[in-house]
């Protein structure tokens, strides 16, 4: 009788205060259910039963509509003892999240559980560490020298690696349909360390088994939050949701990976040392290690299928407006670069709409530093200090109430003069605005600027080549499966 005096209290308590846009301060709704078996049945209804966007909108109708509330999320038992989180799952609750005052990010970027440290030489990787950590500033300051250092490296990169990409697959076309996402595996791992590092690439300095040491290794780190991997989908969750899969599984693979990048990134870890940073040679290897494969190879295993899907399902229409501002910015013997896309507006907008639609990072965690108050669209919930909140970052980048036809893909919405300016914010796929700016200090990608150069040159790339192109499309929980049915060369552009 007691405890129930005291919920009520609190809620009433809840009640009476007013956030700061007015509304009345509720509790946030929802509920954990029965400890073991709701997580484990929500586990299941997560990836096999309903998938990530209903599952969410189905507890967002049970809750009146709300869009902050209490939910599960994986994998559960037995990996994690605490799966309940408080979803944000709008465009306004979801922005606390990228607020480094309110939230500690200590630990939480694969949501409720934390790889071994094994998976790192023993080292908590920066991506791992609040922004508030010194020593996320000291890591995060080497790599983003490096960005700035290398970025007038990326466009001659790319222009070999995809290059060859787009060889291959002229050369496979004529025998019949080709996949974009095996190439994109290979191509793209090269390109990055190259253009990251210089040197050999780890296809010549591995062998052709560095991909898959790569992914292997991202697999160790992800299993417990992966599916569709392995069929029947109940060996998969027995296999991968259950239980940690033991760290050595991927020892040899992350040695080799970790003595390729000890002598490809030695100059960058020599000029640390020498700037005395505070960081050991080897924390900082094993940082750059998790940069390279976990950050920008991941990010763009995602990514760049995701913008060729678009691409492929926008049709002709679309193509031709491509080609036509490609050629025109870039004409033939014209080098393609990081300023001359920059000069594209609807390629930019049709990256930009890409990384807004599917975002490679689908979620966000953090803990509350104090209590805090969180705003929806339409009501303000009470979130106590510690607690673990969570965004589904599809739900806030596809939210009605910010996009006009949020959850279709229009590749003009960001050529200048539309929604560009006011809407850029809401663009938050490098965990935070595509109008803010990395710094040593907060959680946003030091990458940005390379993700969207990339993803700009790609789509350059594909219409200098090809006046239009099929293809097509597996939807799967993180990348689409992308296979090129059908190419059309280039023809001359008509004065």
């Amino acid at each position: 009788m007691t405890s129930k005096k005291a919920s009520s209290s609190a809620a009433d308590e809840a009640e009476a205060k007013l956030s700061p846009s007015g509304f009345p301060v509720k509790e946030v709704p929802g509920s954990y259910g029965v400890p073991f078996f709701s997580p484990l049945k929500d586990r299941l209804q997560y990836y096999y039963l309903q998938g990530a966007d209903e599952y969410f909108c189905s507890r967002i109708a049970r809750n009146g509509g709300a869009t902050v509330l209490r939910v599960n999320m994986p994998p559960g038992p037995f990996i994690t003892g605490d799966s309940g989180v408080v979803a944000l799952l709008d465009a306004r609750s979801f922005a606390v999240l990228l607020d480094d005052a309110k939230v500690d990010k200590t630990d939480t970027l694969d949501g409720t559980y934390v790889p071994s440290l094994k998976l790192f030489g023993g080292y908590r990787p920066l991506a791992f560490l609040d922004a508030a950590d010194p020593r996320h500033a000291a890591i995060k300051g080497v790599v983003m020298r490096l960005a700035v250092a290398r970025m007038h490296q990326v466009a001659p990169t790319f222009d070999v690696s995809f290059g060859a990409m787009f060889d291959a697959v002229d050369a496979g076309i004529s025998s019949g349909p080709v996949q974009f996402n095996k190439l994109n595996e290979v191509h793209m791992f090269d390109f990055i360390c190259s253009s990251l590092f210089g040197g050999s690439p780890p296809s010549e300095a591995i062998g052709d088994g560095a991909v898959t040491k790569a992914i292997k290794w991202l697999l160790l780190q992800l299993h417990p939050i992966a599916s569709k991997v392995i069929k029947p989908w109940p060996i998969e969750d027995l296999l991968l949701h259950t239980f940690r899969l033991p760290a050595f599984l991927v020892r040899g693979d992350y040695a080799a990976l970790t003595a390729y990048f000890a002598e490809a990134a030695a100059a960058v870890l020599d000029d640390a040392e020498m700037a005395k940073t505070g960081i050991s040679r080897d924390e900082l290897l094993h940082n750059l290690v998790f940069m390279a494969i976990f950050n920008a190879y991941g990010g763009f295993k995602i990514f760049l299928p995701h913008v060729v899907k678009w691409l492929a399902r926008a049709g002709p229409a679309l193509h031709a407006s491509l080609a036509e501002e490609v050629r025109t910015t870039v004409p033939d013997g014209s080098e393609i670069t990081v300023s001359a896309v920059d000069k594209m507006p609807l390629v930019k907008s049709v990256v930009w709409e890409a990384l807004r639609m599917n975002p490679p990072v689908e979620f966000q965690y953090g803990r509350a530093r104090q209590d805090l108050v969180v705003e929806s669209h339409d009501a303000a919930y009470q979130v106590r200090k510690g607690e673990m909140l969570f965004g589904y970052q599809p739900m806030a980048t596809r939210d009605a109430r910010v996009f006009k036809d949020a959850g279709e893909f229009v590749p003009e919405r960001f050529v200048d003069g539309g929604e560009q300016a006011k809407l850029l914010g809401n663009v938050v796929w490098s965990n935070g605005p595509e109008d803010g700016v990395a710094a040593e200090g907060n959680k946003q990608c030091p990458g940005k600027d390379m993700v969207m150069a990339v993803g700009r040159m790609l789509v350059a790339q594909l219409f200098r080549r090809y006046d239009t192109f099929a293809a097509t499309v597996e939807d799967l929980p993180l990348e689409p499966i992308v296979t090129f049915t059908s190419l059309t060369k280039a023809a001359p552009l008509t004065e």
